[in-house]
């Protein structure tokens, strides 16, 4: 089961994919307030969604191609308090992307630390049933403030070295009253960083993730994480500039997601009754690994099979020089 958010005459609403169409939610404006609701009565979100189905539908391709009056939202948030809404990834969890990080960080014949990370992911990041594997790589990638959905920009600021595109999944999850973290969903993301500004130097990583990213269009209820492929592409004026196919999913990365979630939710700090999260699960490659540099205007599109229409973002540059901040005392 697939769920969009949309926004558009009359407000907020959420919609359960039914392709070519989206049938509309009762008494629903959030897929945050919908999982909060189910937690608090005890209903699994199926139920809920089956329960709340109206008569309503749209035109999803309308809706799609930004030809209509409602707009899609990105596939979750926290509308009442985006900075509640806590945006983190881990990396290095495929082959490719340590390989990618590898280039950017080597020197002469040494092994990097981004090698080291990733074989220890390799070596203990699958442990058994009840046991506790290795810690992943963990990054910060803002609030909700910095979400975006499919069709709105992703923005390479006027401080930015550069902006590209990853490919992911990310889970969503809420924590419940009693701390407890509860998985709502999966959905296509582009956790889009400044590579230029890494490659520099490997300690500019955490700065490097601090940037706009998308998800969506859709939120997957119910949906497994076994083995995921897909495709990325890259296209400028109207044609395709770079393409590959990828795989993501417990399969093909070096942590299992009980690990990753695990090695997130054990900081108590991460376990706020009634926060959300949103959590990227690593990328399988990207262009900028592969030499290309994204211009203003480019359009970035992530699909992965099971998790619905792809996700395209334009990418927009912000013009002019840094400008400098500079804090005045109360």
């Amino acid at each position: 089961m697939r769920l969009v958010q949309l926004t558009g005459p009359g407000g907020r609403r959420v919609a359960r994919v039914e392709e070519p169409k989206l049938r509309l939610l009762d008494t629903c404006a959030s897929i945050y307030d919908l999982a909060s609701e189910c937690l608090a009565n005890g209903v699994s979100l199926a139920q809920a969604i089956d329960e709340r189905a109206s008569v309503e539908v749209l035109d999803y391709n309308a809706i799609y191609a930004g030809e209509s009056a409602w707009r899609l939202r990105p596939s979750a948030d926290f509308p009442a308090e985006p900075a509640r809404c806590l945006v983190s990834g881990t990396g290095l969890t495929h082959q490719a992307s340590a390989q990618n990080r590898d280039a950017m960080h080597a020197v002469a014949q040494a092994v990097t630390d981004s090698t080291r990370m990733y074989r220890s992911g390799v070596q203990g990041g699958k442990p058994a049933p009840g046991e506790t594997g290795v810690a992943p790589e963990w990054f910060y990638k803002g609030s909700g403030l910095g979400l975006r959905a499919h069709n709105e920009p992703l923005v390479v600021p006027e401080y930015a070295e550069d902006g590209g595109e990853e490919p992911e999944v990310a889970g969503v999850y809420l924590i419940d009253v009693a701390g407890r973290p509860r998985r709502i969903g999966f959905t296509v993301g582009n956790e889009f960083s400044d590579h230029v500004f890494e490659r520099k130097n490997y300690l500019y990583l955490a700065a490097s993730k601090l940037r706009t990213c998308a998800i969506g269009p859709e939120l997957v209820i119910g949906g497994g994480f076994d083995q995921v492929p897909g495709d990325v592409s890259v296209g400028r004026a109207g044609q395709t500039l770079w393409s590959r196919t990828i795989q993501t999913g417990e399969r093909t990365m070096c942590h299992s997601l009980a690990n990753i979630e695990h090695h997130h939710f054990k900081f108590e700090f991460h376990r706020h009754p009634g926060d959300l999260h949103i959590h990227f699960f690593g990328a399988d490659a990207f262009s900028f690994g592969d030499g290309v540099r994204l211009q203003e205007g480019d359009v970035m599109q992530v699909r992965f099979e099971g998790f619905g229409r792809a996700l395209r973002n334009p990418l927009l540059r912000v013009p002019g020089p840094s400008k400098l901040f500079a804090v005045e005392p109360i």
